[in-house]
């Protein structure tokens, strides 16, 4: 069954079929070739992952993060965090990083992160006389925060896959988050002081105090949400939804850069991306229910656990895959394969889910700027007209800091867990 599977999935692959499309057909040729069980089955193993109240929380956030994009939120982030940072070397660099920060908490995606702050802040850079393949890189690498800082839908996808806690997931990824800002903003202050990338010049008080008013709108989602779930008021889908009312209300009668005649065309990509990324979550769940059946994740786990017992080696082993797998595969479609595969070995090793949790979303996060297929460096290429490979030498630097990164801290779950562990006591 495994080699059936397997085979057909990379025929289809090979031919152009799209990921969530072959997903579904090799399960179902591979069962009918085999006859392990009726295919009927796959049809109501389908129907009954995709009816799941938990899986609602991911239309409305697609939702939240494309009104958020469209009703000036970017253009309010990157001028409050020009307030604080923009005067020192390379300044303009590190305002994109903790602008992408600031969006991530409200896209929760790190392509619209990326798209969002680069349509902002790459011309301004060009202009400023930052070499433009490093504009691109900044923006394309510090997109991925999008995924990492709360709300991500990655997130949602690992809670929903392996029943863990989204709330405590949202959580625990605020710290690694902001230390994966600090790590970016090292590297780009270094770089840019070496190249000779001046700060901006100083900022009076008065407009300090207006970009935080301006922005203020913005910043406060992310403490409603993760507020309103830990305080109990609403579960992790209601907050979803009130994200998409709040991102409403702010965009048409705040910021009133939202008209009503647009909505139809940002309710409409949203359901495209909802389309797919629910199809994707259904063909893999029927790939883990065939997979589980045949035991092939058992044989894998003590395939592993035969080369070794020790729980680094293990973790820095499914990091190594993870990390190759992000290159050729979309990242929700690599947390919905994987996740199920990998989370009973590392639970049986004593691994606490959720920083398992936030490790892989951290890695798989880096396959967005990963070639060949690494969607913030092409959103980013498209930003700034750059060359793809000269794009790709440029944000080297930056991926080994963020491999760098999450190798670290999986030695330190503590780092992690800490947050989530505050506010259970």
């Amino acid at each position: 069954m495994g080699l059936a599977l397997l085979i057909l999935f990379a025929i289809l692959l090979f031919i152009g079929v799209p990921i969530a499309v072959a997903l579904g057909l090799a399960c179902m040729f591979a069962v009918g070739f085999t006859g392990v069980f009726p295919v009927q089955n796959l049809v109501q193993k389908m129907f009954n992952t995709s009816n799941s109240f938990s899986l609602m929380c991911i239309p409305f956030f697609i939702l939240a993060g494309n009104i958020m994009a469209s009703g000036g939120v970017s253009k309010r982030l990157v001028n409050l965090a020009s307030v604080f940072f923009g005067r020192v070397n390379g300044g303009l660099a590190i305002v994109s990083t903790v602008a992408c920060t600031f969006f991530g908490a409200v896209s929760g995606s790190a392509p619209a992160t990326t798209a969002a702050i680069g349509g902002v802040m790459i011309k301004p850079m060009i202009e400023r006389g930052y070499d433009k393949n490093f504009t691109g890189a900044v923006v394309a690498a510090s997109g991925i925060i999008g995924l990492i800082i709360p709300p991500s839908l990655t997130m949602v996808l690992y809670g929903v896959s392996t029943n863990t806690s989204i709330g405590d997931l949202f959580i625990a990824g605020i710290i690694p988050g902001m230390l994966i800002c600090l790590v970016l903003c090292f590297i780009e202050y270094f770089m840019s002081k070496k190249r000779g990338y001046k700060g901006q010049e100083k900022i009076s008080g008065r407009e300090k105090l207006l970009a935080f008013k301006d922005a203020v709108w913005a910043i406060l989602m992310p403490v409603i949400i993760l507020g309103g779930i830990y305080a109990g008021i609403f579960t992790p889908t209601e907050a979803a939804a009130v994200s998409v009312a709040y991102g409403l209300m702010v965009g048409i009668f705040i910021y009133k850069e939202i008209k009503w005649r647009d909505l139809s065309k940002v309710i409409l990509d949203a359901a495209k991306s909802t389309a797919l990324i629910m199809y994707l979550m259904i063909t893999a769940d029927v790939l883990s229910y065939v997979l589980v059946s045949q035991q092939i994740p058992q044989q894998l786990a003590a395939f592993i656990l035969g080369l070794t017992n020790s729980t680094p080696v293990i973790m820095i082993m499914v990091i190594g895959i993870m990390l190759v797998a992000g290159c050729f595969l979309n990242n929700s479609a690599a947390m919905v394969l994987l996740a199920p595969i990998f989370y009973p070995i590392v639970v049986s090793l004593g691994v606490n889910p959720v920083f398992f949790g936030i490790i892989m979303v951290i890695s798989l996060a880096i396959g967005h700027v990963t070639p060949p297929v690494g969607l913030c460096l092409f959103i980013a290429t498209d930003l700034g007209k750059l060359k793809f490979e000269e794009l790709v030498k440029e944000v080297m630097p930056l991926i080994i800091a963020l491999i760098g990164f999450v190798m670290l801290l999986s030695f330190f779950p503590q780092v992690v867990l800490f947050l989530p562990g505050l506010i259970r006591r």
